[in-house]
């Protein structure tokens, strides 16, 4: 199953039809426990299982009854906000060992935020009401069940002040829809945070190897636009993360539909367009060229093709 996803609102809704949550700066995660079972199996939101990367999640709760639940896995930075970037090199593990290590120094945290089976009863055609009920009444053990709110222009202000992500605000008639993108869950996101396509990369200078900034683009239905070069953000993990997933991906010319400016283009490496990346920068949307841009991580949870015709 694929989660069911939000679109991006306007306005916050109010009203008693309503109700909203914080937006979570994680990586969303269903987790299906099949009766008996000692552990979740973890997916993304493309179902790839994720399973071996979060040990510390995946033990089933309430001693393995049939469940399948919605929510975001989430890290904490220094500051004590969920951000994406502190989480974002566990998304990739693949070896149980590095796994339960990363475990321990970078610990994560399952916030579940709808349930959608439960002991063998499918519970998608529910209103989001009658499910969040159902969800509050169980006893999840590690994996913590967020607060809602009636009030969704109080939170948004809220969750400003506090540094966090945005809100989303659910109509609470709403059934689960998976893979689909509703209107009936609107997303309000604080962040200029935008999500790019890597067209190439640039090494550091006196060096040809070690990557030190990506060119990034913004892919439309007559091909990928350049919008500028990302170097803050990218530190020695950040580097070779980057460099083994671009890795055999090199191209003789730009994937760019326009001119990329000479100083940019300097000593570029093109690549074929299929990394996905969040960046942060001063822009608003429409991004023509970002200002300040930083490096916030790679989306293994969306495709090139997705960011088509808006950001996810």
């Amino acid at each position: 199953m694929r989660p069911m996803l939000a679109t991006k609102g306007d306005v916050v809704p109010a009203g008693d039809e309503w109700s909203h949550e914080v937006k979570w700066d994680g990586v969303r995660m269903l987790a299906d426990v099949r009766a008996g079972a000692g552990r979740a199996r973890l997916t993304t939101r493309n179902d790839n299982d994720a399973t071996i990367a979060w040990p510390e999640v995946h033990p089933a709760p309430m001693g393995g009854r049939d469940l399948l639940v919605d929510g975001e896995i989430i890290g904490i930075n220094d500051a004590g906000v969920p951000d994406f970037a502190v989480i974002q090199e566990r998304m990739h593990v693949r070896s149980a060992i590095t796994a339960a290590r990363l475990a321990t120094s970078v610990p994560a945290t399952f916030m579940v935020f709808d349930v959608m089976r439960l002991d063998g009863r499918d519970l998608t055609s529910l209103p989001l009401a009658e499910r969040r009920e159902v969800l509050a009444g169980l006893d999840l053990g590690g994996w913590q069940v967020p607060p809602t709110y009636d009030d969704g222009p109080m939170l948004h202000e809220a969750t400003l002040a506090q540094g966090l992500e945005g809100i989303v605000s659910k109509r609470l008639t709403s059934t689960y829809q998976p893979g689909v993108r509703s209107r009936a869950w609107l997303k309000f996101a604080h962040r200029h945070r935008f999500s790019f396509v890597v067209g190439g990369w640039r090494p550091q200078e006196g060096t040809k190897d070690r990557l030190a900034s990506l060119l990034v683009g913004e892919p439309s239905p007559d091909g990928l636009h350049f919008r500028g070069r990302v170097g803050s953000g990218i530190g020695g993990a950040a580097s070779r993360l980057l460099a083994a997933q671009l890795a055999g991906s090199e191209r003789a010319h730009s994937p760019f539909v326009d001119d990329v400016p000479a100083v940019d283009a300097r000593g570029t490496t093109w690549v074929e367009p299929f990394l996905v990346v969040d960046v942060d920068s001063l822009n608003k949307m429409p991004v023509t060229r970002l200002r300040q841009p930083s490096y916030r991580g790679i989306r293994t949870d969306v495709d090139a093709a997705d960011l088509v015709g808006g950001q996810q």
